[in-house]
C-alpha cells in the first residue's frame, strides 16, 4: 500500500514555515480535478473513431506472493492489471452504487439472501461460455484461502447454483458491504473448470472473460496485453493492443508524456501538474480516492507515552489535517475519518473529538509534555509520506513535542512497523478505502486484521460499532453508527487517519481521448479502459 504527492511551491514551505498551499491553477495541460455531475473528470470523445495501440507508464508493477493469481492480490496495483483480464458479478458506479457485470441482475429476497443471473453470451478468452460452476467454485474459493480480502466477504455461509443461470449466497448475518466486497477484482470469477483439471495455474497465466488478454509480461518492465476477440464487446473496445511499461523514475515518465512516447502516465508527485503546464497536447488531472494515509500511535509498547490514551488523544489534537491537505499534497486531498470521506455515509472530520472538544489547555500540555521525543517511522518510495511527516513535525512542534523522523526503505519498515517486535512511536502507511463506508473500519479491530495486533490495543466497544455498521442497512441510523465508530477511532488515538490520497494521471489530448472517474474507490485508474477512444488514424 504505498506511493503519492507534492507541489513545488510547498516544498519549499516545508524547509521553514508552514503556510497555506492551494491547488495549481488550471491551465492547458491541467486540471484541478473538478467533478462534473455526471462523476467523471473526463469523458471519451465520441469523434474519436480510430482503433489500434495505446502505451501506457506506471511507476511499479505487481508484486505478489500468489503470483497473477486475483484471489490473493493485496495491492491496488494488482486490482488495475488484472482487472483487464477478469470480472466480478458486479461493478462500481462513478457515484459508488453497485451496478451488474458479469451478473445481468441480483435481488435480495431478505436481509441475508442474494440471487444472481448471469449475463447470457459471456465466455472466458478461450471460448469456453461462463456457467455456474464458475461462479460458484471461484466464490467458494475465494472464502477457503486465507487472502487478506476474503474477510471483506463478510458472513458468507453458503455459495450454491439454483438454476441454470442462477447462483444464490446465503449469508449467517445481515451485511451490507456485501456487494461492494464482490465489485473488486479479488472477488473476478475464475475459469474454474480449466484450473480444476489443472490445465490453468492461476498463478502463472491469466485466463478471464474481460476485454483484454495476455501477450506476454516481463516482470518490473513491461506488460503486453492484446484486445480479447472472444469479449461480448470486443467490437467496442477501441484499444487492439495495450503495453503497459514500468518505470520508476518520475522525470522519465513526464519525459514520455511530453515526447509523446507514452499515451497515458501515472504521476506520485502533484508538482507533476505544474511541470507540464504549458505542454502541448498533454493534460494532468488529479482523481479523489478512497485511499487515505493514516498515523499509527504506537500504544502497545508499554514503556511509551503513548500507552497512555490522553498523551495519545492530546497528539491528536495537535494535528491539523486541512492543513496536512493543503501543504503536503497541494490541496487535492481532503481530511478524513475512518469512513472514507469521497462515499456516501461518511462522517465528517470537523466534527470528531480531536476537533471540537480538544483536552483542556492544561492538562493538554501535561500530557504532551510527557510525550517527549517521539520517532515518527516513514519509508521513501512515496513523496507525499515524508511531505506529511514534515508537517506533523512541525505541527507536533508547535505543541512542544520533539519529533525525529526516521526514513526507510519499503523492506526496513515493513519490518519495523508490521514485523513481530514493532520498532516505532509513530508510523505513516495508507490504507484502500474501498467503496463502502464500513468496509476499511475492519482493520481497527486487530483480531479481524491480523496485522495490527502487534501495536493496536483491541477496543471491544469499537468492534461492536464496527459489527453494528456492517449489518446495519443504508440509511440514517447507519450513518449514526459509523459517526460514533469514527468518533470512538478518534478518541482512543491509536491508528488515526489523516487526510485522502489522490491520483494524478496525465495524458495525451493527440493519442487518447480517455474516461476518468472523479473518485476511485478500489485504486483502479484503469477501470473505463474500454470506453477511451482514440484518434482515427491520419
Amino acid at each position: 500500500m504505498r506511493r503519492s504527492t507534492i507541489i513545488v511551491g510547498c516544498s519549499v514551505a516545508l524547509t521553514a514555515t508552514l503556510t497555506s498551499c492551494s491547488a495549481p491553477a488550471a491551465t492547458d495541460a491541467t486540471d484541478t480535478g473538478k467533478a462534473s455531475k455526471s462523476g467523471y473528470l473526463t469523458a471519451s470523445d465520441t469523434s474519436f473513431e480510430g482503433t489500434g495501440p495505446l502505451t501506457v507508464q506506471l511507476d511499479y508493477d505487481s508484486v505478489e506472493a500468489g503470483g497473477l493469481d486475483p484471489q490473493t492480490a493485496a495491492t491496488a496495483r494488482s486490482w488495475s492489471i488484472e482487472s483487464l483480464v477478469y470480472e466480478p458479478l458486479v461493478t462500481v458506479d462513478p457515484r459508488f452504487g453497485i451496478e451488474p457485470l458479469l451478473a445481468s441482475s441480483w435481488k435480495q429476497p431478505d436481509a441475508t439472501t442474494y440471487v444472481f443471473t448471469l449475463r447470457k453470451g459471456v465466455t472466458f478468452s478461450n471460448g469456453r461460455a461462463l456457467t455456474t460452476a464458475d461462479v460458484v467454485g471461484s466464490l467458494q474459493r475465494l472464502l477457503k484461502s486465507k487472502a487478506a480480502y476474503a474477510a471483506q466477504l463478510g458472513p458468507v455461509k453458503s455459495v450454491t447454483a439454483t438454476g441454470a443461470d442462477q447462483v444464490t449466497v446465503e449469508l449467517t448475518k445481515a451485511y451490507t458491504p456485501f456487494l461492494a466486497a464482490l465489485a473488486n477484482t479479488p472477488a473476478a470469477i475464475l475459469p474454474m473448470k480449466e484450473i480444476g483439471d489443472g490445465s490453468l495455474d492461476p498463478a502463472k497465466e491469466m485466463l478471464g472473460t474481460g476485454p483484454f488478454v495476455v501477450k506476454n509480461h516481463k516482470q518490473d518492465q513491461y506488460w503486453n496485453f492484446t484486445r480479447n476477440t472472444a469479449y461480448r464487446d470486443t467490437k467496442k473496445v477501441h484499444v487492439d493492443d495495450l503495453k503497459i511499461e514500468i518505470v520508476p523514475q518520475e522525470a522519465a515518465r513526464l519525459a514520455a508524456l511530453r515526447n509523446g512516447s507514452a499515451a497515458l502516465v501515472n504521476f506520485n508527485n502533484i508538482d507533476s501538474m505544474d511541470q507540464l503546464t504549458g505542454t502541448r497536447n498533454a493534460k494532468v488531472v488529479s482523481q479523489a480516492n478512497s485511499d487515505f494515509y493514516y498515523l499509527i500511535q504506537n500504544s502497545r509498547n508499554p514503556d511509551s507515552p503513548l500507552a497512555d490514551q490522553k498523551v495519545r488523544f492530546a497528539l491528536n489534537s495537535a494535528l491539523n489535517r486541512t492543513e496536512i491537505a493543503s501543504v503536503a499534497l497541494g490541496g487535492q486531498a481532503v481530511p478524513t475519518g475512518v469512513t472514507p470521506s469521497v462515499l456516501p455515509g461518511a462522517c465528517a472530520p470537523a466534527k470528531l473529538p480531536a476537533a471540537t472538544t480538544a483536552p483542556p489547555k492544561t492538562s493538554a500540555t501535561a500530557a504532551l509534555k510527557k510525550a517527549g521525543t517521539l520517532r515518527l517511522t516513514v519509508y521513501t518510495s512515496e513523496p507525499a509520506v515524508g511531505q506529511i511527516a514534515q508537517v506533523i513535525q512541525q505541527q507536533l512542534a508547535k505543541a512542544g513535542v520533539t519529533v525525529k523522523i526516521q526514513k526507510y526503505d519499503d523492506t526496513t519498515y515493513g519490518a519495523k512497523v508490521f514485523g513481530a517486535k514493532p520498532d516505532f512511536d509513530l508510523a505513516i502507511g495508507w490504507f484502500a478505502g474501498y467503496v463502502d463506508a464500513s468496509m476499511v473500519s475492519r482493520w481497527w479491530n486487530p483480531v479481524l486484521a491480523g496485522f495490527s495486533g502487534t501495536f493496536l490495543n483491541d477496543d471491544k466497544t469499537l468492534d461492536a460499532l464496527i459489527d453494528k455498521a456492517a449489518g446495519e442497512p443504508d440509511g440514517t441510523a447507519r450513518t449514526k453508527t459509523l459517526a460514533e465508530l469514527c468518533a470512538r477511532v478518534d478518541t482512543a488515538a491509536q491508528m488515526l487517519p489523516l487526510v485522502t490520497r489522490p491520483s494524478v494521471i496525465g495524458y495525451r489530448t493527440d493519442q487518447v481521448s480517455p474516461t476518468l472517474r472523479a473518485a476511485e474507490g478500489y485504486g483502479n485508474f484503469l477501470r473505463d479502459i474500454t470506453q477511451y477512444t482514440l484518434p482515427a488514424e491520419k
